[in-house]
């Protein structure tokens, strides 16, 4: 039974994967992805903003124009300006704000802290897709960040100074 069912089934398999197209070997690198929308243009502005930390913070570029269901990645630079490590977190805010909901974000520097040493530059990248289902009225999307420094993670740096300043006092 076992080499009858084999025997037929595979080439059966085989036979079925080839009509139904899931057998393109080859083809792979050069298929094209039927999720994005080629009909249409979005514009994605990038503006940076920084709450009361001491870094430099901006977009590689200003905007960049994306079709719907395209994979993009742009990157941003941070610069720490003071001579010692400082933690921030930014915070996403999208214009109009319902948006978000169509920008899905796969690498983000926003989805952790970021401790940079004493004036550490640093380069991070977003690789994001816009959904093909953003409404066809929504001809630009704003992503804004702002960086907010941590709470406790200056004061957990600075603590051993104060602490010294206090001792000489």
């Amino acid at each position: 039974m076992f080499g009858f069912g084999y025997f037929v089934l595979v080439p059966f398999y085989k036979v079925m994967c080839e009509w139904s197209g899931q057998n393109r070997v080859g083809e792979a690198a050069t298929a094209v992805n039927t999720q994005v929308d080629t009909s249409r243009l979005v514009t994605v502005e990038f503006d940076t903003n920084i709450n009361r930390l001491p870094w430099q913070f901006k977009a590689e570029r200003s905007s960049i124009q994306v079709h719907p269901g395209e994979l993009k990645q742009v990157t941003f630079e941070v610069r720490n300006d003071r001579n010692e490590a400082v933690t921030g977190q930014a915070i996403p805010s999208y214009g109009p704000a319902y948006a978000a909901q169509f920008f899905n974000k796969l690498e983000c520097f926003c989805f952790a802290q970021q401790t940079l040493k004493p004036r550490e530059v640093r380069e991070m990248p977003v690789v994001f897709v816009i959904d093909p289902a953003l409404p066809r009225d929504v001809n630009t999307i704003t992503l804004s960040y702002t960086f907010f420094e941590v709470d406790g993670k200056k004061a957990a740096v600075a603590a051993p100074t104060k602490s010294g300043g206090n001792a000489g006092a």
